[in-house]
């Protein structure tokens, strides 16, 4: 068991170190060093085994028996024109615009996004 804990750690720095919009966390023993019975989010809501759930920072996470593993819920656009649009973040809805400065109801094309 010991030996899968420490291969799962291993991967876990990995997948962190090559994808910054992700991370993830060894699930922690329950008071008393007992076997956790879920996943505590940020918050303190237990959530099973095998679900998923969205916070209130756009980060999807998933609940595994040894981990628990949050991605961010969208990308962050690069290599667009900086001069004539910015960045709009909607975090009510999880989603992300570009749009142009001049006039804010048209999008700007972006050519890339990260994460």
């Amino acid at each position: 068991m010991k030996f899968i804990l420490a291969t799962i750690f291993a991967i876990n720095i990995l997948v962190t170190q090559c994808n910054a919009a992700c991370y993830t966390q060894m699930n922690a023993l329950s008071p008393g060093g007992e076997e956790p019975k879920g996943c505590l989010d940020e918050n303190g809501v237990l959530h099973e085994f095998n679900t998923r759930w969205r916070t209130k920072d756009c980060l999807d996470c998933s609940c595994g028996t040894a981990w628990i593993s949050c991605c961010s819920a969208h990308g962050r656009p690069v290599n667009y024109d900086k001069k004539k649009c910015f960045v709009k973040y909607d975090k009510n809805a999880c989603t992300v615009e570009v749009l142009q400065k001049k006039d804010p109801t048209k999008e700007c094309e972006r050519y890339a996004m990260v994460g």
